[in-house]
């Protein structure tokens, strides 16, 4: 048995298939869905182990994705964390960036950082830009430091020097003497977390890592019990943002790799999805319980950044983490999303989420506010008799009293809230989706949408009506879809390397040097892991270019020629064409390569793709019923409402229509035409034509 669980802000999901190791061959792909158990969130995971009926001890394989580490930074639920940097630099993290995105708000303060003054010391070192030994650390400070933090209870340190990126030896020193004294202590060095340069960027990925090192190894160690006591006899595989899996151990050491572990699996899932079905230009849609996440696929390739901030938006800029993350935009818009009105008398929808307690008011656990799940259920797009699969009738009386203080603010019945409710949410969610796209360069109308999580068919093709996107694609179990992504997902391991150096040939052996240095090291980390097939291992090579004075930079993959060289000629042909796309013009400048991007990949057995069975259904054997939908703009129509387990591929029919499955909800607005491809995935035609939408 294979299996991956993936726990969201509502519900912990969990795919699971058998898996012949002789033949290769894989069984039918199979899924469970748990209420997800905060603060214990491994509970959930094993509830939806059990709800399975699945016995741990007959597992080979198990990957797993988690929201532990947003949420602990997100709430503030990290421990104690100090920050020992070179001397003169304690102030790094406050200094931070003069970005300011309220450009006129002169009320503006940077945020918080994560680590206060009194806890940020210093120690005497210095290392040159070059890398260059200038002074070796005065550890003479050092014990006296110690001393002084443990009084304070700090639980981690964070160990941040200048130019640690290029030469880390001041820092391992700093590493070494604290273990020896303190070996209770959580310690990182920024050299271990990330050897890019800038210096606020690195130092704060190292606080953050620092900040949530103890809770995510509890929770990481917890998880390996529980599986190990119901007899788990191997590790499990933690999910990285990177879009691929980690062992237990690389997770432990550099927890921030996993900050948005969960979206990357389900980015990477499309991406592979598309490739079987001939969709390799992708917009992605993920909306779970209490967010929603957008990408962008192109050819096939799945973008990925070490420019992530959390908690930035129009107001503030943010916090950076400089790790490997897959480019996304998530915003705080989910089925949990929590309805209200300003002082104005404005309707808003989020960022607050009733989360997986209590949830939507309709839910009957005490939930008291209106949520985006609550306003589809009211306009009959959620159907009541088959509310959580069947497994919970509907409170309607609880949901009806949430929204009365919007009815009462604004003065409007209970069905024009709720339209109200979800226009505002789909309006929130186009603009991120046009975060992806438009403004970076892309025509939607290039692109089909596909969309997942809980909520995602529910709301797509009314996004893809406001971006002209003429396909949408709700995949086969698309409310576990990230899940799903995880067992389809290859180790892999992000080495970056900072090294300005122009892009012309005098520089091509530098080139293949300085990426052979980061092979090497990649095997040896494999090696340290006691990972098998070390010696199978994938290299694909990236690139941060720029143009020379520049200071910003676009990521491209590097092209090699038979003698293992770079081309240089096709390499700052693709840089400009790629740099034209992001910012609508080129130079006649000379080209710097500034960061070095090694991915190195070792492959994992993953589920077959098989097509659905085609029973000779007709298609009204799949009719569950009809009923009046309220369909927005369109209008409220009576709805025919497909069984999307029964139905089989090459049916097609016209809205208005629902497919509906026991947690997954397909809204058809008139005009449009659904068709089930061979391997059971809805596949949208919309019509602009007659509509005009």
């Amino acid at each position: 048995m294979r299996a991956a669980s993936d726990v969201g802000g509502t519900f912990t999901d969990l795919v699971y298939y058998d898996y012949d190791n002789e033949t290769g061959k894989s069984g039918p792909v199979n899924i469970a869905k748990a209420d997800t158990t905060p603060p214990n969130f491994e509970q959930g995971v094993m509830n939806a182990i059990h709800k399975a009926g699945l016995k741990p001890e007959d597992m080979m394989f198990f990957a797993h994705g988690s929201t532990v580490i947003i949420n602990a930074l997100t709430e503030r639920k990290g421990v104690k964390t100090a920050l020992i940097t070179t001397k003169g630099f304690r102030d790094v993290l406050e200094i931070a960036r003069g970005n300011r995105p309220d450009l006129f708000n002169f009320n503006f303060r940077k945020p918080k950082p994560f680590v206060d003054r009194y806890l940020r010391l210093e120690l005497d070192e210095r290392v040159t830009y070059k890398g260059d030994m200038q002074r070796p650390v005065d550890m003479s400070p050092l014990a006296e430091q110690l001393e002084y933090l443990k009084t304070e209870g700090v639980a981690a340190i964070a160990i941040s020097f200048l130019h640690a990126y290029v030469n880390p030896e001041n820092e391992l020193a700093v590493v070494a003497e604290i273990k020896k004294f303190w070996p209770e202590v959580s310690v990182l060095a920024s050299s271990e977390i990330s050897r890019e340069w800038r210096e606020y960027e690195r130092t704060n990925t190292t606080v953050l890592s620092a900040y949530v090192h103890p809770i995510a190894k509890k929770y990481i160690e917890s998880l390996e019990k529980k599986l190990a006591d119901e007899g788990f006899k191997d590790h499990p595989y933690m999910m990285q943002s990177n879009g691929g899996i980690a062992t237990v151990a690389s997770a432990k050491d550099n927890p921030i790799t996993m900050v948005e572990s969960g979206p990357a699996s389900g980015i990477f899932a499309s991406a592979y999805l598309g490739a079987m079905i001939g969709e390799k230009n992708l917009v992605v849609l993920d909306i779970g319980g209490t967010t929603a996440k957008c990408a962008l696929i192109e050819d096939g390739d799945v973008k990925v950044t070490t420019e992530y901030y959390i908690e930035k938006d129009a107001k503030s800029p943010g916090y950076p983490i400089q790790t490997p993350v897959s480019e996304i935009v998530e915003i705080g818009n989910g089925g949990g999303s929590i309805a209200w009105t300003d002082k104005g008398g404005k309707l808003h929808v989020g960022p607050q989420s009733a989360g997986a307690m209590p949830g939507p008011a309709a839910y009957g656990r005490g939930g008291t506010k209106p949520t985006t799940t609550d306003s589809n259920l009211i306009l009959g797009r959620i159907d009541k008799d088959c509310f959580v699969g069947g497994e919970v009738e509907p409170d309607m009386e609880a949901v009806e009293k949430a929204f009365a203080p919007i009815m009462a603010d604004l003065d409007i019945s209970l069905k024009e809230a709720a339209r109200g409710v979800v226009r505002i949410a789909n309006a929130n969610m186009t603009n991120a989706l046009r975060l992806v796209s438009t403004n970076k360069g892309y025509d939607p109308r290039d692109f089909a949408l596909i969309a997942f999580g809980g909520g995602g068919a529910m709301h797509a093709v009314a996004l893809a009506e406001e971006l002209k996107i003429p396909k949408v694609i709700v995949p086969v179990n698309s409310s576990v879809f990230s899940a799903w992504g995880m067992l389809l997902t290859d180790l892999r391991r992000d080495y970056l390397q900072t090294h300005p150096l122009l892009v012309v040939i005098e520089n091509s052996q530098i080139f293949t040097q300085i990426f052979q240095y980061l092979k090497d090291k990649a095997r040896v980390d494999y090696k340290y892991d006691e990972i098998e097939g070390t010696q199978e291992i994938q290299f694909e090579y990236q690139a941060d270019l720029r143009y020379v004075g520049q200071e910003h930079t676009v990521k491209i993959p590097l092209p090699f020629n038979n003698n293992g060289k770079i081309e240089i000629g096709t390499t700052i042909a693709n840089f400009h064409d790629a740099y034209e796309k992001r910012f609508t013009y080129r130079l006649d400048s000379g080209v710097q390569l500034v960061n070095f991007h090694l991915t190195a990949k070792i492959k994992v057995p993953k589920p077959e793709i098989v097509k659905k069975q085609i029973r000779g259904l007709a298609l009204s054997d799949t009719i569950l019923h009809k009923r009046h939908v309220d369909f927005d703009q369109y209008g409220v129509h009576q709805a025919t409402v497909y069984d999307g387990l029964k139905l089989e591929p090459n049916m097609t029919f016209q809205g208005p229509a629902i497919i509906q499955e026991p947690s997954a909800t397909l809204i058809i607005p008139p005009a449009h035409m659904a068709e089930i491809d061979d391997y059971g995935n809805y596949i949208i035609h919309l019509n602009f034509v007659e509509k005009g939408v």
